[in-house]
């Protein structure tokens, strides 16, 4: 079943993203098992992957009840990690009055540190922008990018760091991101944001 979203793009019904959810928990269990015989993710970033597919095909987690959650300007940054109303301080988004406010949900870092506080049993990447959480990651390899690693839009510097964008890499070039306001949590190719920075990951 192919659904229109209130972006106008076509996605998958909700049979689909069932079946490609546990498609990704059965390979990641899979991986597990198998640890003696073949190349492993690191248990943790299974982990990532997993929960973010899950959270993207709208099942239910610590902090929501399931269904899709909508992108909201500063979503996400409560002392707890987890879906929350927005700001609009600093808001410069397309759909006018600003709607984050009322709009209980996330912003791109704002799913990064909820993925990875499920992840990690605790809120490793903390409270503020990308910017922030960048400095407290490890930039990897593009030749050893795994999915569950973090994929950062912006200029990187060695003594500056400008980031306006974060995506959940899971893989043959996509990541799992909130995109921007008025669409949900959804799966986007890695060149669908503009100023690629690189890969990162929680060591």
């Amino acid at each position: 079943m192919i659904g229109i979203s209130r972006d106008g793009r076509r996605h998958p019904g909700v049979s689909k993203r069932r079946r490609r959810l546990a498609a990704v928990t059965v390979l990641a269990g899979t991986l597990i098992v198998l640890s003696g015989s073949i190349p492993l993710l690191p248990v943790t970033l299974n982990r990532v992957t997993a929960i973010a597919y899950a959270i993207e095909a709208g099942q239910g987690q610590p902090g929501w009840t399931g269904g899709e959650i909508p992108y909201s300007w500063g979503g996400g940054h409560d002392d707890v990690p987890g879906p929350s109303l927005g700001t609009c301080q600093g808001y410069s988004g397309a759909i006018l009055p600003c709607p984050a406010t009322r709009t209980r949900g996330l912003d791109c870092s704002g799913l990064a540190r909820w993925v990875y506080r499920l992840a990690y049993g605790r809120d490793v990447l903390g409270p503020g922008n990308t910017d922030d959480h960048i400095r407290r990651l490890t930039e990897i390899p593009a030749a050893k990018a795994r999915p569950g690693d973090l994929v950062f839009y912006g200029k990187i510097g060695k003594r500056k760091v400008k980031t306006h964008h974060v995506g959940i890499y899971v893989g043959q070039g996509r990541m799992i991101n909130a995109l921007k306001t008025g669409t949900e949590i959804r799966i986007d190719s890695l060149t669908a944001v503009k100023g690629f920075a690189g890969y990162f990951r929680y060591l």
